[in-house]
């Protein structure tokens, strides 16, 4: 590969991992939101969703779970997968009072921290 290809390459990742953060930063935002401000069958999921994007050894999360929730939800969900594969930024951090707010959700929906963390 010539040198101009490589820095094409690398302008490309740099500008699609650019997009992918500042998408799931609303993305992240929303699912929070749901889970510190509504009650119904899907805020569990997305709890232990947000929980595993917070601390991925502490919570489990089952990709099936995706499978169980509205599209729009499911989407903002891949939204931040995607930006965590670019590994920018902890999600947390894009919200205001990120860990704050996550450790009050795990709270609020009872997941338990490992014994070991």
């Amino acid at each position: 590969m010539n040198p101009d290809a490589i820095h094409a390459e690398i302008a490309q990742c740099e500008s699609r991992s650019h997009l992918a953060t500042q998408a799931a930063a609303l993305a992240f935002a929303r699912l929070l939101k749901l889970a510190e401000e509504r009650d119904s069958g899907q805020i569990p999921r997305i709890a232990r969703f947000l929980a595993a994007a917070y601390n991925g050894e502490a919570f489990q999360f089952d990709l099936f779970e995706l499978r169980a929730v509205d599209i729009a939800i499911s989407d903002d969900m891949l939204t931040c997968l995607d930006a965590l594969r670019w590994a920018r930024a902890d999600l947390h951090t894009l919200v205001p009072d990120g860990d704050r707010r996550m450790r009050t959700v795990i709270d609020r929906w009872g997941l338990q921290w490992p014994a070991s963390i």
